[in-house]
This record gives structure tokens, C-alpha cells and sequence, in this order.
């Protein structure tokens, strides 16, 4: 297992993607591949639908495309690594087409830079380098019909800014039918970088969704590690968020003694996704699965997994260790989701980091035709 902010990973396809826009777009990654689409901001129609086969990304053009902005791309493989960089030292790095954000770096204090996020690869059954950690979006859609989608490929749209002051990259994905349309908007700022959502229902009828921004940020140890500013925020104990990149435990399953593994048991599954639809079927340990946080400098040394449902929109997250924080901050979602895997694992190990997600899962949020909800996470460096 290693733990690096480059990496190297195997996707198996490609989506397309339905842009929102007035005017003839070309696809980033396909040279030759152009489409077109009719001005639909003044009435809900059923949008051109178009179906792309998995080919490599054109690195070439996405460099003479949107050179000058900050961003530079390289290829591996089949896939592209987009380096955001500023000129103060700020710099992240996004894969593509997965749209994971693998590495988040901030000028700290003492003038050098400092890793904020925590990635892990590792090997796949077919010897592809597996990626896990880092930030991305665990998004679950379902119309009337209860058939589930959620965005894993992601189309650059568009790059925005410089390198003096920020710089905007615009992912898109739609489902196979062009009805819902994600957007995603990573932000690199001089001492912030800023994820943002928003999901347009382009249906006839009203769409259900739930989901997350899952952060796993890096820390020398969970026992290090404070949140501060949570008091008096109501939580409820769930199981770890099995995201596609999320990163748990591997001794952490149904048969655990820990509690996390009796919330599993309790709840009769394991994973939180998997159980959206069995929250309503209360049980006799419902009430111990919430409370009150009655602690304003919480230490995460303990395993725990919970959701905040009003919590404050920016607390703080205090690495001891390694002398530096972050401030997490959020719009639009009413839920913050929190992990730790707790401190009986190795310091600076692959179990070193405190997740942190911006969710919708207690409360899903409803869509009528036409809408859109817009939603965004801020991680903020306060340390420079």
C-alpha cells in the first residue's frame, strides 16, 4: 500500500455529457466528436441525446484547449491527472475522467506546503492501481420508477481564472438519458479550495437524491486530532459511508465487536448507501444511535461514525501533530457527515486521516421537473 498524491489509476468507461449552453460544444476528449443542443434555459424539453464509446483522453487538446489558465494535464493511460497550480503555492490535483481530487496542498506558516488530503493506492484483483481517499462525490439518484444512477464519470466542460488569483474547473455528468445533469465545480483559491454541486432534473417527474462530498483529510493521528465548534450539534450513529473511494478498515465489518459493527447488525446492513430504504423501520436501540454533542473541543480518537443535522456551517478540525488545521465549511446542505477511524492503527499510516463529508442522507432532497439544487463544500487553510 502506498500513500502519494499521484496516482495511476484503471477506469472501464466513459460517460457523456449534456452541456447547458447556447452555442456549438465540442467534446474535450474526443477530438472529432461534436455536439449540439438547443437553447433549453427557457423551457424544459427533452434534450439531444448522445452516446459516447470509452476512448483515451486527448491530453493534447485539452492543453492547447485551456492553456493560460493555471491548469496543466498529463496523460496516464487511458485517464489524465489536471494539475491546478497558483502562484502563492497553492496546488491541487484532479483525475479524469473519475473527477476524484487526489491532492490539496497550502502554504502553511513556516513557508513551505503541506498535504491537507489523505490517498491511498493500492492494487486491484487485475493489477490496476486502485485510488482511494482524497475528496469526491457519492451522489444516489432515483426517479419515480426507483431505477438508481449516480455520476462515476465525469466530461471538463470548461476552466476558468489564472494562476495569480483562482482558478474554476467545470466537470459535467449526465445519466445515460440526458435527464439529470451533475455539475461540478472545483475552486482553488489562494487559501481555500471549494466544491461545489449543482443537479439539474431535466425529467417529467419530480427525482429523489441523496449523497455526499466525502474529504478524507490527512492527520498524523485520530488522537491528535480536535474538532472544534460542534457542541450542541444533534448527530446520529451510522455506519462508514461505503463510497466508492471511500477508505475503511479492513477489519472493520459485520462481525466487529466494535460499535460501529453493532450499528451494522442493528441496522441490518453494511452500508449506509445500501440501507437508505430501511431508515424508517425503527428498532428498540434507536434512541442510543442519537444524542447531543456536548463536547466544543472534541478529540477524535475514538472510532466513530455519525451525522451532524445541525451543525454550525464552518467548524474547525485541529491536527496537534502536525500543527496545522483546516476550517470545514458548507451551503446547502443542512447534514455533516464525520469518520474516524479511530487512534489503534500506526501514526502517519494508511489509517491517518479523519473523514469529513457535506451530506444529504438523513433527508433526501426532492426535485420537481426543471429544478436545480446547488450545494458546496469549502476546506479553508487558515495556517499561512
Amino acid at each position: 500500500m502506498a500513500y502519494s498524491s499521484l496516482f495511476s489509476p484503471k477506469f472501464t468507461h466513459f460517460s457523456s455529457a449534456r452541456p447547458i449552453s447556447h452555442h456549438l460544444y465540442y467534446h474535450p476528449y474526443l477530438s472529432s466528436t461534436s455536439l449540439q443542443y438547443n437553447n433549453i434555459r427557457k423551457e424544459l424539453s427533452l434534450p439531444y441525446v448522445a452516446s459516447f464509446p470509452y476512448q483515451p483522453i486527448n491530453v493534447d487538446y485539452l492543453e492547447e484547449e485551456f492553456s493560460g489558465h493555471g491548469v496543466t494535464f498529463e496523460g496516464i493511460g487511458d485517464n489524465c491527472v489536471a494539475k491546478m497550480g497558483l502562484d502563492n503555492g497553492s496546488t491541487a490535483t484532479l483525475m479524469l475522467p473519475s473527477g476524484l481530487i487526489t491532492s490539496y496542498k497550502a502554504p502553511m506558516w513556516h513557508g513551505s506546503t503541506v498535504e491537507l488530503l489523505h490517498t491511498s493506492v493500492s492494487e486491484g484483483d487485475d493489477g490496476e492501481a486502485v485510488i482511494q481517499g482524497g475528496v469526491s462525490l457519492a451522489l444516489n439518484y432515483e426517479d419515480d420508477n426507483e431505477v438508481p444512477w449516480s455520476p462515476s464519470t465525469w466530461v471538463l466542460r470548461d476552466i476558468r481564472g489564472n494562476s495569480k488569483d483562482s482558478i474554476k474547473v467545470e466537470l459535467i455528468s449526465s445519466d445515460t438519458d440526458n435527464m439529470v445533469e451533475t455539475r461540478h465545480i472545483v475552486t482553488l483559491g489562494e487559501d481555500i479550495l471549494t466544491s461545489e454541486i449543482s443537479v439539474t432534473n431535466w425529467n417529467s417527474s419530480p427525482l429523489q437524491w441523496t449523497g455526499s462530498i466525502i474529504s478524507h483529510l490527512t492527520v498524523s493521528s485520530p488522537e491528535a486530532t480536535y474538532a472544534l465548534g460542534l457542541e450542541g450539534s444533534n448527530f446520529h450513529n451510522v455506519p462508514p459511508f461505503l463510497s466508492n473511494f471511500g477508505i475503511i478498515p479492513s477489519d472493520l465489518d459485520e462481525e466487529n465487536d466494535s460499535e460501529i459493527g453493532q450499528l451494522w447488525k442493528q441496522m441490518g446492513l453494511k452500508g449506509f448507501f445500501s440501507g437508505l430504504g430501511q431508515r424508517n423501520k425503527k428498532n428498540a436501540s434507536e434512541e442510543e444511535m442519537e444524542g447531543e454533542e456536548d463536547d466544543g473541543y472534541k478529540q477524535l480518537n475514538e472510532q466513530m461514525s455519525r451525522i451532524y443535522t445541525c451543525a454550525p456551517r464552518f467548524f474547525t478540525l485541529i491536527d496537534r501533530g502536525r500543527r496545522n488545521s483546516v476550517v470545514v465549511g458548507r451551503d446547502g446542505f443542512d447534514e455533516v457527515y464525520m469518520y474516524s477511524p479511530g487512534s489503534s492503527h500506526e501514526i502517519y499510516g494508511e489509517y491517518s486521516f479523519i473523514c469529513v463529508g457535506q451530506s444529504t442522507m438523513l433527508k433526501p432532497i426532492m426535485l420537481g421537473p426543471g429544478e436545480v439544487w446547488r450545494g458546496s463544500q469549502h476546506l479553508h487553510n487558515p495556517n499561512m
